[in-house]
């Protein structure tokens, strides 16, 4: 254990437990039924938690393939088919509960490989690197001071101290009812930062979350700086499988949803729900009923609004969560993501993930022949590469080719050998599924119960009471769903863990 770390442990920069989970039998004591809707992070994690405590369990996933923003599917190439992901994620190592329920397909997370270095490229500034912090605070944070060449010591004396402290203030309570009105470009304005330093070190961080700085809340912002960087002992560490999501995640979680007799089922979406004697009954697109004593909504926001909206039972039986609605359902901006197969490579000392500053549209490169292993095969054998690049919230309305070619000429700006590649092959999509984190959403953002019995929400735009965030929060959501179903029918609860839930400095204001 580093040194940090030791000393983090004695400030409470450590994991802690949410949720001992435990209180009841081994198995649900009497046959239980529960629908899923959702097959992303969120509804497998609940799917699992339920099928493995003897609830029948059956997830409905309105596309073809699950895994949501963590999908990927088969792509027909002229020289063969290769799996694509709906666009590279990091799987942080404070993602406690998501790590819990990767741990059913592999207990020692193998198939995981750290992803060296996290640094933040820039057409106008040398580059930001962040993935070589000491991993836990405060070291991180006194590290990155004295190392970044964004913020010097006389950038710091102009600093308006008083208004950084609310960065290393969190608190679940106060945070989001002094800032939430405030949005995070506001408070980055607040701090009195040099341009570089805005950009370098916190505009980069903002757009992560698949939302502009002007258009989120500043407590959102707060609560996820405390997140990744100062309220955990694992540091900005990246690990990524090495293989496509479908073959390390899904299909091997399928298999244990289905091992103890539950169903995932793909190309099922469903269209409405109604209340039935004892519980619920959730009808999909071919018309099929499937009736069950709870369920779980583990959905993105248009797609639950919609839901809700169609179901007029829940007019009565769960006005609060009609109530949230419509302002829920309001997705954040578009994201962009574009896969190149080229004939060539850039250069071998480029990072396999690079976040990116300042560009219009590029906010993130991913090697992936240096990532996966089917890529890596591929680039062996045909001399190329294969390079995603990601916009995290994009320009609406603007056709998915031509953000992919903005994005591919900004990184000829940043990488100059990225100009001499041919692209052999394109695949770029837009959508608009991420949660929106406006000014204020704080207030009516919907928490994992609803005030109907039996129906409960989980998703990376639902409220949790701990700082969480992306895959964690949706993971965390599924597994506190399962765990209320798991509570009412008597069985033993999974349990639950986060980051430290205070700021470092949360007690002194």
């Amino acid at each position: 254990m580093a040194l940090s770390q030791v000393v983090g442990r004695l400030i409470g920069v450590r994991r802690h437990v949410v949720d001992r989970g435990g209180g009841g039998a081994a198995r649900v004591p009497r046959p239980v039924e529960a629908v899923v809707v959702g097959g992303g992070i969120a509804g497998m994690s609940a799917a699992v938690v339920l099928a493995e405590r003897g609830v029948r369990v059956t997830v409905l996933e309105a596309a073809p393939t699950l895994g949501g923003r963590l999908g990927a599917w088969p792509e027909a190439l002229p020289d063969g088919t290769q799996r694509t992901e709906h666009g590279f994620h990091a799987f942080f190592r404070q993602y406690y509960n998501w790590r819990s329920i990767l741990r059913r397909v592999d207990p020692r997370l193998g198939f995981l490989r750290p992803v060296p270095g996290y640094p933040i490229l820039s057409a106008e500034w040398p580059t930001e690197e962040f993935g070589k912090l000491p991993p836990a605070s405060p070291f991180n944070l006194l590290a990155l001071l004295l190392r970044s060449p964004s913020l010097r010591l006389p950038d710091l004396r102009g600093m308006d101290r008083e208004a950084a402290l609310p960065l290393l203030s969190y608190h679940a309570v106060r945070t989001y009812a002094e800032f939430d009105e405030m949005t995070a470009d506001e408070l980055l304005t607040s701090l009195r930062l040099p341009d570089r330093a805005r950009a370098m070190l916190f505009e980069v961080f903002s757009h992560s979350f698949f939302n502009h700085e002007a258009e989120m809340s500043a407590a959102e912002m707060i609560a996820q700086f405390h997140f990744y960087l100062l309220g955990n002992p694992e540091g900005l560490v990246l690990d990524a499988p090495d293989e496509d999501y479908a073959t390390a995640i899904w299909e091997p979680l399928t298999r244990h949803v289905e091992r103890p007799g539950g169903r995932v089922l793909t190309g099922a979406a469903a269209t409405r729900l109604d209340r039935e004697p004892g519980g619920w009954r959730v009808t999909t697109d071919d018309g099929t009923l499937y009736a069950a004593g709870h369920v779980v909504l583990a959905v993105d926001p248009p797609a639950l609004a919609a839901l809700v909206r169609a179901s007029p039972v829940l007019g009565g039986a769960a006005p609060e969560l009609v109530a949230r609605m419509p302002a829920f359902g309001r997705p954040g901006p578009p994201y962009a993501v574009a896969r190149y197969w080229m004939d060539g490579d850039v250069r071998p000392d480029r990072a396999v993930f690079s976040g990116v500053s300042r560009q219009a549209t590029l906010d993130s490169v991913t090697l992936y022949h240096r990532l996966e292993n089917e890529s890596r095969r591929w680039a062996e054998r045909t001399g190329g590469s294969i390079v995603e690049l990601h916009a995290y919230a994009c320009e609406p309305g603007v056709p998915a080719e031509e953000l992919a070619e903005r994005m591919r000429v900004e990184l000829t700006e940043l990488w100059p050998e990225a100009a001499d590649l041919r692209v052999r092959e394109l695949r770029a999509r837009v959508e608009a599924q991420a949660p929106a984190f406006t000014p204020g959403s704080h207030a009516w953002r919907p928490g994992v119960r609803t005030d109907a019995a039996g129906l409960y929400l989980a998703g990376d735009g639902i409220r949790t009471d701990f700082p969480s965030a992306l895959m964690e929060r949706a993971a965390a959501t599924g597994i506190i769903a399962a765990n209320h179903i798991l509570r009412a029918e008597g069985a033993a609860a999974e349990p639950v863990h986060s980051v430290r839930p205070r700021g470092l400095l949360a007690g002194r204001r």
